[in-house]
């Protein structure tokens, strides 16, 4: 299995670039192999070969590493050549917002654009365009992996024999826990409201006036991580949006636009740019509520060590309670119950969390536990304060077949889908001429 695993690593490191590291130094360059009608040199090698051994520790040590990324490069260039005879098409709007993404990403690692294209001796054009391909071929990999392993699944049989075969390589289950959680706001004023109301109706003529939607976007929106790219929030996966939020956007046809959305932020107006099955593309306004001159918190804490309070006498059950109070509608819609974001798993890892919230998980000892009122200040949006109830804790442990049957499922079926992609490969490195020599 763990051959396999490094093979994917590698195959992934083929189709990531250069540069992520800074240039190697110029030497007398050469090309080492020969896919079809394209050639790889041995610098693209090098700079590679460095990337894994910073990436993979337990690589550092491994003589035939350079063979083994010159193996994943052939690889990736076969099956890009696949996907082109293949026809295969991807979402290039997409592939555009993801790189714009993780171009301003990249940027944000140098104190200015001169100095980022000084330590990556290239344009910026050519640093952003680097990075569209290299992400246009990791989904084209993607399609065609997606394609092979549609229909593919594991048996009972296939799953345990996976885990006979591979137990002593198997990782730890960590420590999880399933935590749920009652969250309080500062109320807003109807005054607030209705000034936050009028100004998003404002923008809402202005757009049924004929003004383009990404120039609003800049110009009002307050929301500080989308509106300076004119409120794009880029490709957003099913399920990660506030329900109120998400079926507006949902409801769209391509291109529409929301009549006004109320969420706990504030109010949006929401483009629809592009929809798939299970993401949308969307860019959206936010005229935000202004809660500095809200109710006292005073009443936020007193309301929820009421609420604590009636659970722990049995009154009510936290859930009723969530459902009724909980100003997180995501949340309360499941009974307070904290879900890992796109799934519908609520058993995850504490370390996911972040430090004030493992130290507020970790003082609950035993299933049931409430926390005291707590003090949030979350990294973006604004302060609230909460209460967390402790649902259930497992242990970290070895794999269990009969406890984490699931999970092995998923490993067996990771792994044979792993091992006829790559049996898949090797058959189509006889349809392309290949030619290398030693490195």
């Amino acid at each position: 299995m763990k051959k396999v695993l490094i093979k994917a690593a590698l195959l992934f490191l083929a189709g990531t670039s250069s540069m992520q590291t800074p240039a190697l130094a110029e030497v007398a360059d050469r090309i080492v192999a020969v896919v079809g009608n394209e050639v790889i040199f041995k610098s693209e090698i090098d700079n590679r070969e460095l990337m894994a051994r910073v990436q993979y520790p337990e690589l550092a040590h491994d003589k035939g590493l350079s063979r083994s990324i010159l193996a994943g490069i052939i690889d990736q260039k076969i099956i890009l050549a696949k996907a082109k005879i293949d026809s295969v098409s991807i979402d290039e709007n997409a592939i555009d917002a993801m790189a714009n993404d993780r171009f301003r990403q990249l940027g944000s690692r140098f104190a200015s654009k001169s100095e980022m294209e000084s330590r990556l001796g290239k344009s910026s054009a050519a640093i952003r365009e680097g990075i569209r391909q290299e992400l246009r071929n990791q989904q084209l990999i993607e399609t065609l992996r997606r394609r092979k392993s549609a229909g593919v699944s594991v048996s009972y049989d296939e799953a345990m024999a996976f885990y006979n075969s591979n137990r002593d390589q198997l990782p730890e289950i960590p420590e999880a826990v399933s935590v749920s959680q009652i969250l309080k706001y500062r109320t807003v004023s109807e005054e607030n409201r209705a000034q936050s109301l009028s100004s998003i109706q404002k923008i809402q003529g202005e757009l049924k006036g004929g003004a383009d939607f990404a120039a609003l976007a800049r110009k009002y929106s307050q929301d500080p991580g989308s509106a300076g790219v004119g409120g794009d929030l880029g490709y957003v996966q099913k399920g990660e949006l506030i329900p109120s939020f998400e079926n507006a956007a949902y409801a769209l046809k391509e291109g529409g636009v929301s009549d006004v959305v109320e969420t706990r932020y504030g109010f949006h107006l929401i483009q629809l740019l592009n929809k798939e099955v299970n993401s949308i593309h969307v860019r959206h306004i936010l005229i935000g509520f202004d809660r500095t001159n809200a109710g006292d918190l005073s009443e936020v804490i007193r309301q929820l060590k009421a609420v604590r309070s009636d659970v722990l006498d049995g009154k009510s059950s936290f859930a009723e309670m969530a459902k009724k109070y909980s100003d997180d509608p995501e949340s309360a819609a499941l009974g307070g119950k904290i879900i890992i974001q796109g799934s519908a798993k609520s058993l995850f890892p504490p370390s996911t969390l972040r430090p004030q919230l493992q130290k507020i998980i970790a003082a609950l000892s035993k299933p049931g536990d409430i926390s005291e009122p707590q003090k949030i200040d979350p990294p973006q949006g604004e302060q609230f304060y909460a209460i967390f109830q402790l649902n259930e804790r497992v242990k970290a442990h070895r794999l269990d077949p009969a406890k984490d049957y699931t999970l092995l499922e998923g490993l067996a079926l990771d792994y044979k889908n792993r091992r006829l992609f790559n049996e898949w490969v090797q058959q189509l490195r006889k349809e392309v001429f290949v030619r290398s020599s030693d490195i």
